[in-house]
């Protein structure tokens, strides 16, 4: 009997919809709060994007997680509760979707908590983490152990689950790669300069199907990223199904929430453990 984290899958999928809305642009400056145009473009991922994909993992029979800042959840008080009642997942993204390396250590540690009480006073349960724009600090890990969370999912440094010691305990991290995130691939938007793409669905299906077929042979965790307001429109939309049939047809291939992956990967006794500390830079060189 496999008793690893993959529990005799090839491969492991996470489809993830980091639900942003206005947050990323308004964490840019306040004042795009009065670009009609940019905050329509935003809002268009949980006004028409999550209802679509909501349906569309319906269809397909896939569970999915919803990374939901906290300012999102605030300011659309039912949208949490609406994902868990389709049987998803909401985890933590922070509260104001600023990027953590651009905050003090107290400011970064009053976002991640405010984002908490949110979850809290929705009785929302949330138990994973995501940075906003994946920038996490070296602190970033421990908050999410402090406050007992199983997982975080913003680093980079495998391609299958490992543990993480901090200073606050272990926590496990489930990793992602710019080239399995959908903002790499059709963000566009003039003000604020957020991305210059709009590649066709048909190219990124080719390229994410490669990369879930590779994983199928070295054994990994396909983690996608995607945004609401991106693959919520329908071309892309229908990409996604696209990728999810392609996985399904494969028979190996295991869909999951990122908790439900976590738990499985803190209960393999072979999980690789790596601290949560930067690297010693070099010194000045040498003088001759």
């Amino acid at each position: 009997m496999d008793t690893s984290w993959r529990g005799g899958a090839a491969a492991v999928a996470t489809l993830t919809f980091d639900v942003d809305a206005e947050a990323p642009i308004l964490a840019h400056g306040a004042h795009y709060a009065s670009h009609a145009s940019t905050m329509t473009h935003q809002s268009y991922g949980p006004d028409v994007g999550v209802p679509r994909i909501l349906d569309l993992l319906d269809e397909t029979g896939v569970p999915a997680t919803f990374f939901v800042p906290g300012w999102v959840a605030e300011q659309r008080p039912g949208l949490a509760a609406s994902i868990i009642e389709r049987g998803h997942e909401v985890a933590h993204h922070s509260y104001s979707h600023r990027p953590p390396t651009e905050m003090t250590a107290a400011e970064e540690r009053e976002d991640f908590e405010r984002a908490m009480d949110v979850f809290a006073s929705q009785g929302v349960p949330v138990r994973g983490h995501r940075s906003a724009n994946w920038s996490s600090t070296w602190l970033t890990p421990s908050l999410v152990a402090e406050y007992d969370l199983l997982y975080d999912s913003s680093l980079m440094g495998d391609d299958r689950p490992y543990s993480l010691r901090t200073e606050a305990g272990t926590v496990v991290e489930l990793p992602v790669h710019w080239s399995l995130d959908d903002w790499e691939q059709y963000a566009f938007l003039p003000a604020p300069h957020i991305g210059q793409v709009i590649e066709s669905p048909r190219k990124v299906l080719e390229m994410w199907t490669d990369e879930l077929d590779a994983m199928r042979h070295y054994g990994c965790l396909f983690n996608l990223t995607t945004h609401p307001f991106l693959s919520g429109r329908p071309s892309r939309a229908v990409g996604l199904r696209k990728l999810i049939e392609h996985a399904q047809n494969r028979g190996d291939v295991r869909f999951a929430k990122c908790s439900d992956v976590a738990s499985a990967a803190r209960a393999d006794a072979s999980l690789p453990l790596r601290d949560s500390a930067p690297p010693t830079p070099a010194g000045p060189p040498r003088q001759p």
